[in-house]
């Protein structure tokens, strides 16, 4: 076992997220992308000098007032039943994971004091399975994309995590700031929306965490393809599919991926990649396998 002391993120804490702002651009966005056609209502062909649904229609749809609704898109709503966020969500064509978001968004603020952030412990148990998961690269994610723990063979398939601080491990950081990850993923844009997603998501979760706006703030300013995602709102979690790698030493990988959220804390998941047996992804893993590499498992002992 490598224990490793949690570095922070470079940079000082940022200012919370705005929820009144976050739940405005979400209803906005998730409005503009809807036409009449898509929800049943005629359209008759009026000039419409904004794209999507207009305001009024999404309150028809919902079976609340205009003047309600512009109120919440406005992020002046307070009190929101959950029968209103439903009503508004299955007029939205939200999915599951969109509903949960907007839940989140149009919770009242809490008014408590300023905590330091809980530490990302890894059990043990866990520790140990991804020990045991031998030719399967596995790895142990936390709030913020954070990467905690992972196995020999995620190092080998993903690069030698160990050789960053702490703090640096991150699937956002890496995917929108190291060049070698924009090499590595064939459908880079792809794996970058998944990550704005996950980001999205645990704003609306955590819209007081300053750790998560200092990371929202340094790669805005630093990266216009994550400024562009994160200006889109989308929120999704994806468990499982396929991705494509272009490895450095083995050549072009296809590997299915799994995700498993724990139980005992939502905010960890475990994530593992295998090839489809008998194809050259399998054959190009057992290969790393057998190479070995003094890049096994490490891990903060305990993340902010």
């Amino acid at each position: 076992m490598n224990e490793q002391p949690f570095q922070e993120i470079a940079g000082d804490a940022g200012q919370p997220l705005d929820r009144r702002a976050e739940l405005s651009e979400f209803l906005r966005t998730r409005r503009a992308r809807l036409k009449p056609e898509d929800v049943g209502l005629p359209d008759f062909g009026r000039h419409r000098r904004v794209p999507g649904l207009r305001r009024e229609e999404l309150a028809q749809l919902a079976g609340v007032s205009v003047a309600y609704y512009t109120r919440l898109e406005q992020g002046n709503g307070r009190n929101v039943s959950a029968e209103v966020l439903d009503a508004i969500a299955r007029a939205l064509r939200l999915s599951d994971a969109e509903h949960a978001h907007l839940t989140h968004l149009a919770k009242p603020k809490q008014h408590k004091k300023k905590q330091t952030a809980r530490p990302q412990h890894v059990r043990v148990a866990l520790r140990h399975l991804l020990d045991m998961l031998d030719g399967v690269p596995a790895y142990v994610t936390g709030r913020r994309a954070d990467i905690l723990v992972w196995n020999r063979m995620a190092a080998a398939v993903f690069g030698d995590w160990s050789e960053l601080a702490p703090g640096e491990r991150n699937w956002a950081r890496l995917v929108f700031l190291r060049p070698e990850y924009r090499e590595l993923f064939v459908d880079w844009e792809q794996k970058a929306i998944d990550i704005v997603c996950m980001l999205r998501m645990d704003a609306g979760c955590h819209p007081d965490d300053p750790r998560l706006s200092a990371l929202v703030g340094e790669l805005s300013v630093k990266s216009p393809d994550f400024r562009r995602l994160w200006a889109t709102h989308d929120v999704k979690e994806k468990n499982h599919g396929v991705k494509e790698l272009r490895h450095p030493l083995v050549g072009d990988l296809a590997l299915q991926f799994e995700s498993f959220r724990m139980t005992d804390d939502s905010e960890q998941a475990l994530i593992t990649y295998h090839a489809e047996p008998g194809s050259a992804s399998a054959e190009a893993l057992r290969l790393l396998a057998s190479w070995g590499t003094d890049a096994t498992r490490a891990g903060a002992g305990a993340q902010s």
